[in-house]
């Protein structure tokens, strides 16, 4: 098993920046990629960003591309996202996930709350 432990939510004004990390543990050798998503209360989870565990592809929804980050760091299996020029509907529930084996991302951390403030 492979277990996601997010760290970095906070409150933030419109226009800061946030970083979040994210520490992977467990049977990590076989991830082919790690991702972040979002949600807010009624809305179904949303695709922010993703990145292979090996190489340098990255992936990123529209909302968020030019202003947020995704990067990793192999030797100590954690994935961060650097969030910048926030808006207030960047609010949510932020969810780290990872994509084992190719089949779709199928772990979940807990979520780390980001609050841009108008």
């Amino acid at each position: 098993q492979v277990q996601l432990v997010e760290s970095g939510g906070g409150l933030v004004q419109a226009g800061g920046s946030l970083r979040l990390s994210c520490a992977a543990s467990g049977r990590t050798f076989s991830t082919d990629r790690m991702g972040w998503f979002r949600q807010t209360p009624g809305k179904e989870r949303e695709f922010v960003a993703a990145i292979k565990w090996s190489g340098d592809t990255t992936y990123y929804a529209s909302s968020v591309k030019g202003r947020f980050t995704i990067s990793r760091d192999n030797a100590k299996n954690t994935v961060h996202l650097q969030m910048s020029s926030l808006k207030p509907e960047d609010t949510a529930v932020y969810y780290c996930a990872a994509d084992l084996n190719g089949g779709g991302f199928t772990r979940w951390g807990q979520g780390t709350q980001v609050t841009v403030s108008s």
